[in-house]
C-alpha cells in the first residue's frame, strides 16, 4: 500500500501567508478607523447645527499669540440685514444656489491662473471652525469632504450666521458684533448699508485693511458691496437666508 506524501509549505510559503494576513488585518483596522473618523466629523458638524462653536483653531493661536481677542456671538436675528447682504456680495454672491463648493467661481478662477479665489462662505466656515488656516493637502481633503456634510445637515441661515459670527475683522478681532463695536462703536443690529459694506471690504486681509479709516481701494471696494448687496436682495439671491430670519 502506497504512503500518501504529506503537503508541507516552504518557510518562505509560511511567511508569506502571515505577511498576508497582516496586510489584511492592517487594512481592516484602516477602513474601520477611517469610518469612525468620518462619523465622528459627522455629528461633530451636527452639534454645531443647534450649538453655537466656541472658536476654532485659527482664534485659539491668535489668543496664544496677541494675548486677547475681542469676540462677542451674536444670532443673526440682531445682525443688520445688510451686513448679511454685503458679506454674500463680497464673499460668495451665489451663496444661495451653490451646494458648498462654486464651480462658476472655480472655472472663473482658473481661468485667471489661479490669481484669485473661489473660496465660497461654507468652505470657509469648514476652515476657521473645524480645521486649520494653509494650504496643506490634508487640510483640502477634510476641506472638500466636510464642506457638503455642512450644507446637508445646516441651513443656509446657520451657515452664514456662523461665518459672521467667526470671520476675522482685525487683529484678535473676531465676529460681526465685535467688528461693529471695534470700528464704528456701535452693535451689528445698528450697522448701517455703508458700515457693513466697509466691514465686507475688509473680510479678505482684514489686518491690511481698516474699515474705520478706509484706502481708496476700499472705499471703491465698499461702494461695489453695497451695489451688490441691494441687487442680490433685487432678484432673489438672498433669500435663502434672509426667510429664516
Amino acid at each position: 500500500m502506497s504512503r500518501r506524501k504529506k503537503s508541507r509549505k516552504s518557510p518562505r510559503a509560511g511567511l508569506l501567508d502571515r505577511i498576508a494576513r497582516s496586510i489584511r488585518t492592517g487594512l481592516r483596522w484602516m477602513v474601520l478607523g477611517l469610518a469612525a473618523l468620518a462619523l465622528l466629523l459627522v455629528a461633530w458638524i451636527g452639534v454645531y447645527r443647534f450649538v453655537n462653536p466656541p472658536g476654532g483653531i485659527y482664534m485659539w493661536q491668535e489668543w496664544r499669540r496677541v494675548g486677547a481677542i475681542q469676540h462677542d456671538w451674536v444670532p443673526m436675528r440682531l445682525i443688520a440685514p445688510a451686513m448679511a447682504r454685503s458679506a454674500v456680495a463680497a464673499e460668495d454672491a451665489n451663496f444661495c444656489r451653490h451646494w458648498g463648493f462654486d464651480v462658476i467661481a472655480i472655472r472663473s478662477a482658473i481661468e485667471a491662473g489661479g490669481t484669485r479665489g473661489a473660496s465660497t462662505i461654507s468652505q470657509q466656515v469648514v476652515k476657521n471652525v473645524f480645521l486649520w488656516h494653509g494650504r496643506s493637502w490634508p487640510r483640502k481633503v477634510l476641506e472638500a469632504g466636510m464642506t457638503p456634510v455642512m450644507e446637508l445637515l445646516w441651513s443656509k441661515h446657520r451657515i452664514l450666521e456662523v461665518y459672521l459670527n467667526v470671520a476675522e475683522f482685525d487683529t484678535g478681532v473676531f465676529g460681526v458684533e465685535a467688528a461693529a463695536q471695534h470700528y464704528f462703536n456701535r452693535a451689528a443690529s445698528d450697522l448701517t448699508a455703508r458700515q457693513a459694506a466697509l466691514l465686507a471690504a475688509i473680510l479678505p486681509a482684514p489686518q491690511a485693511r481698516s474699515a474705520s479709516r478706509p484706502s481708496d481701494f476700499v472705499n471703491r471696494r465698499a461702494r461695489a458691496i453695497e451695489d451688490g448687496a441691494a441687487t442680490i436682495a433685487r432678484d432673489g439671491r438672498a433669500a435663502c437666508f434672509e426667510s429664516a430670519r
